[in-house]
């Protein structure tokens, strides 16, 4: 209510300098119509009975809360959970209606896909599938040139190809429905992060897969949304905590020769701080993904982040690189890297 007594301010705005540089037949013919078309678009309700989504990565974190969130609404919900017999799936079972089905769904596996697909084509409702939430995904934090190229793989697995793997076969049923497609992306896309590597590559890869597929499925009335998360880590399950010692277990003798043991213990607390610091509130990143589900008029991309993310994604594309750059390598834990990384007292 709020935001459309807003735009109508603004329309006002608009006619009354119109009127001012004599435009006045056009000006009082734009307010009446912009208002009826704000007044439509506000009326509009959402009907999800009859419909289903299909949901992926519904374990914990986000895909949980949606699956929870969709299933209340009234829609028939497609739950894929990696591991069915655990608690999240265990409890999305207990908690919701019979409208919800748990499907058991690795996103790196054709044959699950498959059988998913199977299945929510043999339970659809009469509106068929209405939409597509591409979830799943996997999260890590290291400097790039600690990982091997079997890091990169499962990654991109899980986080590029996951979503692929299980958007295709479906499209079909979506195109049917003249549904919705959303893909969860994150602010990593946008702007690179020292320690985040392979999950900013991922990202970025899936949020160009999506807007290729927003545009060639725009004719047949289906619309694509990419959501783009901050640091929501302390309320997800994606970035686990990792413990110092690991890390440097695993690594070679040339390795452990340009990175000591006090680096990698600063940057394992730097990480954990991070994670611990997070935006609280899921529900920020759940109505997002309703509005990209529901609303009439859905965003090409929701940006859910916190004030100083928000700043750096307007600001970022605007900074010479040397600049950008130096946000990152001017602050305080970069400062001390410089001092630690080739700190013979560490090792």
């Amino acid at each position: 209510m709020i935001r459309t007594i807003l735009e109508i301010a603004v329309v006002f705005a608009t006619a009354s300098l119109l009127y001012f540089f004599g435009y006045l037949t056009p000006a009082f013919i734009m307010v009446p119509l912009v208002i009826f078309l704000l007044a439509q678009a506000e009326s509009y309700q959402f009907n999800p009975e009859g419909r289903a989504v299909f949901i992926t990565g519904c374990d914990s974190g986000f895909g949980y809360q949606l699956a929870k969130r969709l299933d209340k609404m009234g829609f028939l919900v497609f739950a894929a959970c990696q591991f069915p017999e655990r608690k999240g799936a265990c409890d999305l079972v207990n908690e919701c209606s019979s409208r919800l089905k748990v499907i058991k769904l690795d996103v790196t596996k054709d044959e699950d896909v498959a059988q998913a697909k199977k299945f929510i084509q043999t339970n659809l409702p009469e509106k068929g599938l209405w939409g597509i939430v591409n979830n799943a995904g996997i999260s890590d934090w290291s400097e790039t040139q600690w990982n091997n190229i079997e890091h990169y793989h499962k990654m991109a697995d899980v986080n590029l190809f996951g979503s692929i793997r299980t958007t295709l076969p479906f499209i079909s049923l979506i195109r049917a429905s003249q549904g919705r497609m959303v893909f969860v992306s994150s602010i990593l896309a946008f702007f690179y992060a020292p320690n985040m590597g392979p999950y900013s590559i991922t990202k970025r890869a899936v949020e160009a897969f999506a807007d290729c597929l927003r545009v060639e499925m725009a004719c047949f009335g289906v619309k694509v949304s990419i959501i783009q998360p901050g640091n929501f880590g302390s309320v997800t399950n994606i970035l686990q905590e990792k413990m110092a010692e690991d890390i440097w277990n695993r690594f070679d003798e040339e390795q452990k020769q340009t990175f000591n043991r006090q680096y990698i213990e600063l940057v394992t607390e730097y990480a954990t701080k991070l994670r611990r610091e997070g935006i609280q509130d899921i529900n920020m990143v759940i109505d997002a993904m309703v509005d990209a589900l529901t609303s009439r008029r859905p965003k090409t991309r929701y940006l859910v982040v916190n004030m100083f993310e928000k700043v750096l994604f307007y600001a970022f594309p605007y900074w010479p690189t040397f600049l950008a750059d130096a946000v990152f390598s001017l602050g305080d834990m970069y400062q001390k890297r410089k001092l630690l990384l080739f700190s013979p007292e560490g090792n």
